[in-house]
């Protein structure tokens, strides 16, 4: 096609047309436009006015009039220019270059990618769901020294947090595994030991503390005296804590 003047060097401007009926005002636009004024607008041969005859709403997608064009008019948009959304792309040094922060409040925004929207997105520290895994950390082959940090999770600020070692109060239990009775006669009681071994029992006959190994031996559930304690003799067994 041949033109008086320059040519155009950027390609044809797209057409849509639209169909009036007389009470329609939205109409979804064929593309996506940066403003009013990407578009051209006619109605029955007359030019709208950008803002005042019509306004670009839903982020660019449709085009609102002011008053809904009557039915059979002839109504077309013409496309001067359509959003064009582009990736920003930052050097290793734009971030490494930047002075580290070593804690964030909790308006502060952080940036991420919506995999969902493909879109990037910001979201508030407060909005962050934060997960941990250890399951690939070495695990400590000795004993934690005093000065040594732990993770625990406060529930009074359903928060994780750090605590030293030397910071934790142990709490310990006693429990009473069996009560049991002598008859003068019989030296082996079955008990239930949960693994434990005859050092991690406390064995009292009658209010006395008996000694391991000595007086009493443990073999699995069997718990047997050196001497059968007396008849009528109160036997305490309980756990220590391990």
């Amino acid at each position: 096609m041949a033109y008086i003047g320059k040519t155009p060097e950027y390609g044809t401007f797209e057409k849509q047309a639209l169909t009036a009926d007389g009470s329609t005002t939205t109409f979804t636009l064929n593309y996506t436009v940066g403003s009013s004024s990407s578009i051209l607008v006619s109605v029955s041969g007359v030019l709208q006015e950008p803002e005042e005859a019509y306004n670009i709403a839903s982020g660019g997608t449709t085009i609102v009039f002011t008053a809904a064009p009557d039915s059979g008019e002839t109504v077309f948009v013409i496309y001067l220019g359509t959003a064009f959304d582009t990736a920003t792309t930052l050097g290793s040094g734009s971030i490494t270059g930047q002075t580290a922060t070593t804690e964030s409040a909790a308006a502060d925004l952080f940036l991420t990618y919506d995999d969902s929207a493909t879109a990037l997105r910001k979201i508030t520290n407060t909005n962050l769901v934060k997960t941990l895994d250890i399951s690939g950390q070495t695990e400590l082959s000795s004993l934690a020294a005093d000065d040594d940090l732990l993770l625990v999770y406060d529930t009074s600020a359903s928060a994780i947090k750090k605590i030293q070692k030397s910071n934790i109060a142990t709490t310990l239990s006693y429990g009473v595994n069996a009560n049991l009775t002598g008859d003068g006669s019989t030296t082996a009681f079955s008990i239930s030991t949960s693994g434990r071994s005859q050092n991690d029992l406390l064995v009292t006959v009658n209010g006395v503390v008996f000694h391991p190994g000595d007086d009493y031996s443990l073999s699995g559930t069997t718990l047997t005296f050196t001497i059968a304690p007396d008849s009528d003799a109160e036997i305490r067994v309980r756990y220590l804590p391990i």
